[in-house]
């Protein structure tokens, strides 16, 4: 007998009334029309079953703590940085621990099962990669949580920034991060990029650099990125995130500089709503929107994933854990309204990252963990245009949360008594 059996599901791809078998925390098949005995059966009614969202970029030690010791007033990247140094010397571990943990609540209420998160290894006790460690223990059992090690006042502008990096790396952190373009010149973030990929190839993790998150179109260090993910040989194990600078870039440049980067198969991720957020601070207008050329690097064949990056603190004063917000925003700002490309949005937020991440057993098919979601929704586009519910979310078969569908009552004569929005 099955443990769990889905049936009439759409599946993101476009398949109809599609059965899902689950077995011992696995897919155990996916086929049209299954009927089986199980311990538990769940009629879809047609509505989209997927992969759980992932984030591929976050800044989870940060999180929820707008307002401390007060509120970004410009709006600006710098500000935020600034304010940040301000409330480092007074965090706990408890109170970076506690507000994690409400944080990952909220993800997996919204099926967000796997999250990338950045954790400054500028503090000189490493507090934040103490208490995200904690974290990451805590939550295993239901979310996947994957640590970078981000050097938030530069590797090299910083006192001792290389040695503490490591030591957060002996740790246990899982990624090599950096802030290129935060170094005091150019040749040093171009240094800094060498050093943290040699790093990188040295242990055998992967790469994801803040890199060129600023609207001067000469802050190029991705260039730099690529070349050395390829003279390393850590080609498919290195991410360039933000990226924001190539909105600004002239086109000549771009066309040599998007092969260079699809050669060394750069991963890719724009965080559409922090990226228009803190971009075009500067300008009068025309404003440019700061994201990074989403639709071009998915022509070439890159794997360009959308993170949500913060929520609530020095930098950004929304959020809400829901990866479809970020898709939403991030297919307005690439124009990306075909189906084909709102489809792609919707790939940002699930296998492309979790292919950026190399989650193990990501998916919908035989083999696959047991981990999906049914939205309610009809479709990709749909999931992306309602921010649809999530009705259900399980990992590994086992039922972490559920929500009502949405709807309203209308009081209007001749007209349906309720709207579901579908």
């Amino acid at each position: 007998m099955l443990d769990l059996l889905i049936t009439r599901a759409t599946l993101p791809d476009g398949r109809k009334d599609m059965s899902i078998a689950v077995e011992n925390g696995r897919i155990a098949e996916v086929t049209h029309g299954l009927h089986a005995p199980a311990h538990e059966t769940v009629d879809a009614g047609g509505l989209l079953v997927s992969p759980p969202f992932v984030d591929a970029h976050f800044h989870m030690d940060s999180t929820l703590s707008y307002g401390q010791p007060r509120v970004n007033d410009s709006g600006t990247l710098l500000e935020g940085i600034a304010l940040w140094g301000e409330l480092k010397p007074t965090l706990t571990h408890d109170a970076i621990v506690q507000r994690a943990l409400q944080y990952c609540d909220m993800a997996v209420a919204r099926g967000l099962l796997a999250i990338r998160s950045h954790v400054d290894t500028s503090h000189p006790s490493l507090l934040p990669v103490h208490a995200l460690l904690d974290v990451k223990q805590r939550v295993a059992s239901y979310l996947e949580l994957q640590l970078v090690a981000f050097p938030q006042d530069g590797v090299l502008r910083a006192p001792g920034g290389l040695d503490k990096l490591k030591r957060a790396l002996d740790l246990g952190v899982d990624v090599v991060g950096g802030i290129p373009h935060f170094e005091r010149t150019m040749a040093q973030g171009a240094e800094s990029v060498k050093i943290l990929c040699e790093l990188a190839a040295e242990r055998g993790k992967r790469v994801d650099m803040h890199c060129d998150e600023s609207d001067d179109p000469h802050s190029r260090h991705v260039e730099t990125l690529a070349f050395e993910t390829q003279r390393l040989g850590l080609q498919g194990r290195v991410t360039g995130s933000h990226l924001t600078s190539m909105h600004s870039m002239d086109n000549y440049y771009v066309s040599k500089l998007i092969p260079l980067m699809a050669e060394a198969d750069l991963g890719v991720v724009a965080n559409p709503l922090i990226n228009v957020t803190l971009q075009g601070r500067h300008d009068s207008y025309p404003k440019r929107r700061g994201m990074t050329r989403v639709p071009e690097l998915m022509a070439a064949g890159l794997t360009v994933a959308f993170g949500h990056d913060c929520v609530l603190d020095p930098w950004y004063s929304g959020g809400s854990a829901d990866m479809l917000e970020a898709a939403h925003m991030g297919m307005h700002l690439a124009q990306m309204t075909s189906q084909a490309a709102m489809r792609a949005c919707f790939e940002a937020v699930t296998t492309h990252p979790a292919r950026l991440l190399g989650l193990e057993g990501y998916g919908i098919a035989p083999g696959c963990h047991a981990d999906f979601m049914l939205l309610h929704a009809r479709s990709p586009a749909d999931a992306i245009r309602l921010r649809a519910a999530r009705l259900a979310v399980w990992r590994r078969g086992r039922l972490l949360a559920r929500q009502h569908a949405p709807s309203a009552q209308l009081l209007l004569s001749g007209r349906p008594a309720e709207v579901d929005f579908l």
